[in-house]
This record gives C-alpha cells, sequence and structure tokens, in this order.
C-alpha cells in the first residue's frame, strides 16, 4: 500500500512528503519531479507548448506507475485527483490524504513560483480560488483522510501528526484494497 499526498498547489505535498517517508523509512516519490525526468525538462514548458492535456496524459502514466509499487509516499500534482481516471487508480493502491489550507496560505506559499495557471490571464489568488471552487468535492471525494497544513506547525511536528494519523486509519481498515465510500 502507498499513501499519496493530494491537494492544491502550495497545499505541501513534497515538503511534507519528504519527511514523512523519513519518518516511515519508505522511498519518497513526487508526480512533478517524475514528469520532468520522463521529458527531460519542465513540464511548464510542456503546458505551454501542448497544453494542459498533453500533461494529464503523461501525469496518467505516472500514477499507474505509483499504483503499481508498494510501500511508498508519492506527492501528486496539485490537480491529479481531479480527473476520475486517477482517482479510480490511486484508490486501489492506497490511501489518499489531501492536505488542506486556506486559499490566502496557499497562494503566499506559491508567490514566487513560475508554474503555469489552469485558468489563464488571471492572478494566482484567482486561479487558485477557481479551482477549488470548482473542485473541492472532487479533492474530498478522492481522500480517505484530510489534514490542514495551515495550523502553524512545523514539518517535523505535521509529518509526525500525519504518521499517527496514517497509522489510525490503517488500524481501523481491515482490507486496504476494499472499495470505500466517499467523504
Amino acid at each position: 500500500m502507498n499513501v499519496y499526498l493530494a491537494g492544491m498547489i502550495g497545499a505541501g505535498k513534497t515538503v511534507l512528503g519528504e519527511r514523512l517517508a523519513a519518518r516511515l523509512g519508505w522511498p519518497f516519490r513526487d508526480l512533478d519531479r517524475e514528469i520532468d525526468r520522463a521529458l527531460g525538462r519542465s513540464f511548464h514548458e510542456l503546458v505551454r507548448e501542448a497544453g494542459w492535456l498533453a500533461f494529464r496524459e503523461l501525469e496518467y502514466g505516472v500514477v499507474k506507475q505509483f499504483a503499481a509499487a508498494r510501500g511508498m509516499v508519492c506527492a501528486l500534482g496539485g490537480g491529479t485527483v481531479r480527473y476520475e481516471w486517477n482517482r479510480d487508480v490511486l484508490r486501489r493502491s492506497g490511501v489518499t490524504v489531501l492536505l488542506e489550507a486556506d486559499l490566502v496560505t496557499l497562494t503566499e506559499r506559491v508567490r514566487t513560483a513560475d508554474r503555469p495557471r489552469v485558468n489563464p490571464g488571471v492572478s494566482r489568488e484567482e486561479d487558485v480560488a477557481r479551482i477549488w471552487a470548482s473542485s473541492a468535492h472532487l479533492y474530498r471525494e478522492a481522500a480517505d483522510l484530510v489534514y490542514r497544513t495551515d495550523t502553524g506547525l512545523d514539518l517535523d511536528a505535521e509529518a509526525g501528526e500525519l504518521e499517527r494519523l496514517l497509522q489510525g486509519h490503517l488500524r481501523s481498515e481491515p482490507d486496504p484494497s476494499a472499495s470505500r465510500a466517499g467523504p
């Protein structure tokens, strides 16, 4: 079984994922980095040149690779769980944790990031707000657990809390491959 960290851009998937993996003694994989490695360049260039659909096709391949492995902590892309085909693959192969933070925190964390916008021509704040308004239900549908990353704890404390939350969840799930209802 894998642990998948999902959430909006700036939720902390990569930084918290690295800490959680270290605590668990598991390998860590980051979807965006995997796509960059496969492309031999930044996925941002792919999105600019070929659009989001080309990115989503590559993303699906990486999601399937993650699902074929076991015992990893995986940081998903900011939009990965918005797509049903990804949610289907993920739900059969691990526990998905939705990392949430308020929109102001999310946009502050990525203020200097040069990342393509889903809604071109709008500010980063407006882009994040629009995505959340239209897709919050999809993020929550994908989640087995929800964890807030905007409470002021340092990364080590958050990783410890998340580890305990996961352990409690895994003890309460008799068959991790069983189908589950959404929240």
